[in-house]
């Protein structure tokens, strides 16, 4: 398992390095790098609020593990509910802001992984699309 787990890291690692010299990329001292699709211009949240927002979840094969948008319902929840990355990452953007997000399994969800569709040490890719803050 644990051998597994490494090989993810491995790969994540090996991607982010590639990766944020990418035109349109930027990285962050995390760890976390994004790409703005879209800016919105509305306010950005603060790590209190609840956002709304839509989100297409997947590893770094392409392999989708969730998506709002197909489902066609957002999610609200408090920013401090979600993965460390999100934590980081949705304060910098405005509401009405469309970013890709690459973000290190320590941020995301560690060794544990989730589920049957995110393995421990997975570097997740997320397209993220944040409608409001909710009041």
């Amino acid at each position: 398992m644990q051998g597994k787990i490494t090989a993810q890291k491995e790969a994540g690692a090996t991607f982010l390095a590639a990766n944020k010299s990418r035109e349109g990329v930027t990285a962050l001292p995390e760890g976390i790098q994004y790409e703005v699709l879209k800016e919105g211009k509305g306010n950005r949240p603060a790590l209190r609020d609840k956002v709304k927002a839509h989100y297409k979840g997947a590893l770094l094969d392409g392999k989708e593990f969730d998506n709002s948008f197909k489902r066609g319902q957002p999610f609200s929840a408090p920013l401090t509910a979600l993965i460390k990355g999100w934590q980081i990452a949705l304060p910098l953007m405005s509401e009405g802001s469309h970013w890709r997000l690459w973000i290190p399994s320590d941020l995301a969800y560690g060794d544990r992984g989730a589920g049957n569709d995110i393995p421990g040490g997975a570097t997740l890719v997320f397209e993220v699309e944040l409608i409001e803050i909710v009041k």
